[in-house]
């Protein structure tokens, strides 16, 4: 018998700041969320990122920090920034591509690092490489050989759209035989290219849209999900639709947090991130609160759609009946369902 998923509730003052370190990146990804115009093109100086680490540390509260970018291994502080940030109380997560510049590996260790993400859109180069770039599978698939037997806990991230999700349950095979043990399942964000793109992308100049339908997500995603957990991954994939059963939740109102840009913007809600809408921003080295119609002030909004957010910002996903009646209605962006390896 197969595992089952359950829901990850959001935990009252659960912290996690997602700290984009720059927005600079070597690879150009056709689904890549980053938009230089709203998140700013600055590579933070070292003492700068190391001034805005203390700024959002919390001594003797559990505290995720994940740093991002762009690339973030392309910062030659990186490593520095770790060690700080885990000095400053918090567990720590470095999402790559895989490239892993400056030398990671060497300048940091499995005691610092408590997770290193790797993305892969695809089992094989014949598609990922179509989607983040011509050698990118080799390269990524042979860095994470390195990590795990350099003794790093590493996962894999894969972000599902209509360019992979037939690929999705191959990934089974390959994540157990690189000896990962952590497998985090994303849904494309229209945000960056994707939202720029019109949330149309073309695969061999045939136009389709990124996003997959509630019927495909949902064939498709918790069965490979269980798959994995009984090969032994640890699987976390988003909620995304709601039974009509389940109360919707924002993580706004429940948990603390916090995506981090270059330019000082500080959003609360990823959804967010095209609009100059942040709730707060950093000024020397001072967490601000920003006034009029910021991002929060939609969070306490109750309506049938589920999440407001997608509701204001990209409404062509939600279907509806002839009655005026949403089809699907939409969770939190953060809200997740996990499944755990079976015990043996």
């Amino acid at each position: 018998m197969l595992p089952s998923a359950t829901t990850v509730g959001f935990v009252p003052g659960e912290r996690n700041v997602f700290f984009h370190i720059l927005t600079a990146c070597n690879l150009s990804c056709r689904h890549c969320y980053i938009n230089p115009d709203q998140h700013g093109r600055t590579t933070l100086p070292r003492a700068t990122m190391e001034r805005w680490i203390e700024l959002f540390a919390r001594p003797g509260q559990p505290s995720n920090m994940i740093f991002l970018g762009g690339e973030p291994t392309l910062h030659p502080d990186l490593a520095h920034g770790i060690a700080r940030a885990k000095a400053c109380g918090f567990n720590v997560t470095v999402d790559s591509n895989g490239y892993l510049f400056h030398d990671l590996l060497d300048r940091t260790s499995p005691e610092l690092l408590d997770y290193l993400s790797f993305s892969l859109d695809g089992p094989d180069a014949a598609v990922n490489d179509p989607i983040r770039g011509k050698g990118v599978f080799e390269v990524c698939t042979v860095n994470l050989r390195r990590a795990v037997a350099r003794g790093f806990a590493v996962s894999v991230i894969y972000t599902v759209s209509a360019l992979n999700i037939d690929h999705l349950e191959r990934m089974v095979e390959l994540l157990a035989e690189l000896g990962v043990r952590r497998f985090f399942i994303q849904v494309i964000g229209l945000r960056g290219k994707p939202a720029q793109d019109g949330a149309i992308c073309k695969p061999g100049g045939e136009e389709t849209q990124w996003q997959v339908s509630p019927d495909q997500w949902l064939g498709v995603v918790p069965e490979v999900a269980r798959q994995a957990a009984n090969a032994g991954i640890h699987v976390t994939y988003p909620k995304v639709f709601l039974d009509r059963s389940e109360t919707f939740e924002c993580a706004g109102l429940v948990a603390d947090n916090f995506f981090i840009f270059p330019n000082g913007r500080v959003y609360r809600c990823p959804l967010c991130e095209d609009y100059p809408i942040h709730a707060l921003r950093i000024e020397e080295d001072r967490l601000l609160v920003n006034k009029g119609l910021t991002e929060d002030r939609f969070f306490t909004l109750n309506i049938a759609e589920g999440c407001v957010m997608n509701k204001l910002l990209q409404p062509h996903t939600i279907p509806y009946d002839a009655h005026g009646i949403p089809q699907s209605r939409i969770s939190c962006c953060l809200l997740k369902q996990e499944i755990r390896p079976p015990l043996r």
